[in-house]
């Protein structure tokens, strides 16, 4: 029990860490996904079908491959990045694919009423998309996003393979240099849970304050 609470100690400002990537990379994931759904609704037929195909793709892709992808190829075009940006740019690569089909779901779902209400009321079409249909669509998209954002929270594990010192990182340190790996991984889990935990209840008091009630 002593070393399990030593482990937590040496693992847990590593969360700071943890918590940077995933906020960072569901930040990206927000503009980008949110501008690759309207681009698939109301875009032009080749923006639709660029916007289509990037999701389809990175979907494919798991996460761990699009890191060292981005990882890569940073490498060779700004030498100087660090592992954490690297780390944010590829999930929020990630992310951006999996939220524009959330934010895609949530727009689809008001119908075709709430387009044609604004532009009847003067609205510009660019307008309507930004002051009625987005509004709306990001309250109905909280639910879905709540199990995106507890996926990334889960995913940023992976930045460690690329050297970004995060939580599962810091766990492999301490285990390393003791030779007493279930503790330090299982401290490392239990910080996880409760991050996970906490984001999970946030959320679910978000999309109770933003129900939309018909």
């Amino acid at each position: 029990m002593d070393y399990f609470i030593r482990c937590l100690k040496f693992i847990l400002p590593a969360a700071e860490v943890t918590i940077l990537v995933t906020v960072a990379s569901l930040a990206l994931g927000v503009l980008f996904g949110l501008l690759l759904a309207v681009a698939r609704i109301y875009g032009r037929p080749g923006v639709r079908l660029a916007a289509a195909l990037y999701s389809r793709v990175v979907r494919s892709l798991p996460s761990l491959v699009m890191i060292f992808i981005v990882f890569f190829t940073m490498v060779s075009v700004v030498p100087g990045a660090s592992p954490l940006v690297m780390a944010v740019v590829a999930l929020g690569a990630c992310t951006t694919a999996y939220q524009s089909e959330i934010f895609r779901g949530a727009i689809q779902s008001l119908g075709s009423g709430q387009m044609l209400a604004a532009r009847s009321l003067g609205m510009s079409r660019a307008a309507a998309i930004r002051f009625v249909i987005i509004p709306q669509a990001l309250r109905l998209a909280i639910p879905a996003w709540s199990n995106e954002a507890a996926i990334v929270l889960k995913d940023s594990s992976l930045a460690s393979a690329v050297g970004t010192v995060e939580l599962l990182r810091r766990s492999q340190h301490i285990a390393a240099a003791n030779h007493h790996y279930l503790p330090a991984y299982l401290a490392c889990a239990l910080i996880y849970f409760c991050l996970t935990f906490l984001t999970n209840r946030v959320l679910d008091a978000a999309e109770k304050r933003f129900r939309l009630r018909t």
